[in-house]
């Protein structure tokens, strides 16, 4: 019975007309019964919808949703007994019938991997609530994407680029790998200033999270690594992919042979390094992504001094750099000895709204060197060569007005807006009593909820008052227990958004 109802079920839903017109169904069945594809669509979708409801994973869930489908069913002229009313004859043999499959065996490793990657796991469950609730208004303030306009001075410098590429002067195929020089060498004196660091060791790239990857292929799946707790995931994500991990231990929420580094309000949002085991890549955002905190100078000083000690490669994320307001480090070169053991990766994204135009880089000194001697920078320029070609020519020439004197003043303009956005939710939060963590120095605030689920609270926050936040407990087992709020929004939604908040927690 399970093969039957599982065969009509797949046999009758097919939400293409073109699909459904061609299918057994109308070989069965005479051309009248079609009268219109939007007639036929409303009948499938009802036979779905039926059918979805009676189907249980239970043998006795089988048989009840038997009955009451020929119960349901009845006005509709049809009724599950080896065929449908005359409509389709439902043979046990068609569910039967084994898929082909190829004689390649999956990625051990992927199978690794926990449920879904976290941001496309929220956008799922917020699908569901906007078709649970239809007319309300929901409000993103959840994944860290960027909503305000560029700035003109920057896509006005993109659609030149553009239309240059309608002329024979000014079109251009493929790009060097690395990223063109003018920009290599804009970002360098730019962000890097009198640090040490050159034209040639940027590589301009698609984004940093492009760049994460592509840091995973190059130390490749013999390294050992640690992350801090709460972190990013595509950390640990990419790391599990590549083979450095073992299974993931349910009991503790973590992955065999990743060591995790915990940040929580007790150190001040910076591990207790006495605590943490050699690993071979040290994985360090700050500002943190989702704490919202920066690491101090002497705290960066201690950690370079701890790879150094360790023989360790740090892989400093910067990403959130432009957001910080007092005197934390905006580069892990400015700390000393940091060329020797660490490599950094920044990104457009947050700075300038390049989410989607998709443009960063990385940036590897040249005294950076494996056990061996052998520049790192070398490797992950064959790399890039290999696996990459290169940034869009258009996305570059944004890239070269972001860091113009013009563009610096907008994007720091954008940064302050985001700001204010932090603000306002950090007083809210404080208002009504609760924890707040982060928000000076990055665009997230990290809010405590003690004693209760992460995801339970995402889950009460967006069904009472339609608002979208992160769970913490999505970024690290040291997550549980907090939300992260993103100030990305536009500002009548951040107020509205704060406005539910003090309704629901008043």
């Amino acid at each position: 019975m399970a093969a039957i109802l599982f065969s009509v079920s797949r046999s009758l839903w097919n939400p293409r007309y073109e699909r459904f017109r061609k299918s057994k169904f109308t070989t069965h069945y005479p051309a009248r019964t079609v009268a219109s594809s939007s007639a036929a669509f409303s009948k499938m979708s009802a036979i779905h919808q039926i059918l979805s409801t009676s189907i249980s994973s239970s043998a006795s869930a089988f048989i009840g949703g038997h009955t009451n489908l020929k119960s349901a069913t009845k006005s509709s002229n049809f009724a599950v007994a080896g065929k449908i009313s005359g409509v389709v004859k439902c043979v046990a043999s068609a569910a039967e019938k084994t898929a082909y499959t190829t004689k390649v065996s999956r990625n051990e490793n992927m199978a690794k991997l926990q449920a879904g990657y976290l941001f496309p796991e929220i956008a799922r469950r917020r699908a569901a609530h906007m078709l649970k609730y239809p007319d309300a208004k929901v409000i993103s303030l959840g994944i860290g994407d960027t909503t305000e306009p560029i700035p003109d001075v920057i896509t006005s410098a993109m659609s030149k680029r553009s239309f240059a590429l309608s002329t024979f002067d000014g079109y251009s195929g493929y790009g060097a790998e690395q990223g063109e020089k003018q920009l290599r060498a804009a970002i360098a004196s730019t962000y890097y200033g009198d640090l040490g660091i050159q034209e040639d060791d940027i590589f301009v790239s698609d984004g940093a999270k492009s760049d994460i990857s592509r840091l995973q292929v190059l130390f490749g799946s013999n390294v050992t690594m640690a992350v801090q707790d709460p972190s990013y995931p595509a950390y640990v994500d990419s790391s599990v992919i590549l083979g450095q991990t073992g299974q993931f231990q349910k009991d503790v929420e973590k992955f065999e042979n990743i060591e995790y580094m915990r940040c929580t309000p007790e150190n001040g949002f910076f591990p207790d390094l006495s605590t943490v085991r050699r690993t071979d890549i040290i994985f360090f955002c700050s500002p943190n992504n989702p704490t919202g905190y920066s690491a101090s100078r002497e705290q960066l000083t201690k950690l370079v001094q701890f790879a150094k000690e360790n023989g360790s490669i740090i892989v400093y994320d910067s990403a959130y750099a432009m957001y910080v307001s007092d005197d934390s480090p905006k580069s892990i070169f400015e700390i000393p000895g940091a060329k020797e053991v660490a490599l950094e990766v920044s990104s457009f994204s947050k700075y300038a709204g390049f989410t989607g135009v998709r443009l960063g880089w990385t940036a590897i000194p040249k005294e950076l060197l494996y056990s061996d001697g052998f520049p790192v920078a070398k490797d992950f320029n064959r790399i890039v060569c290999t696996c990459f070609n290169g940034a869009s020519n258009v996305a570059q020439a944004g890239g070269l007005a972001c860091v113009s004197a013009e563009g610096i003043k907008a994007m720091h303009e954008v940064v302050g807006f985001y700001k204010e956005n932090t603000s306002i939710i950090v007083d809210t939060f404080n208002s009504l009593g609760f924890k707040v963590y982060g928000g000076k120095n990055a665009p997230y605030v990290w809010v405590h909820f003690p004693g209760q689920s992460s995801w339970e609270v995402f889950g009460e926050i967006l069904e009472k008052t339609h608002v979208v936040t992160t769970p913490g407990s999505g970024f690290g087992p040291a997550g549980e227990g907090f939300i992260r709020v993103s100030a990305f929004g536009h500002r009548e939604n951040v107020l509205e958004a704060c406005r539910r908040f003090k309704q629901l927690y008043k």
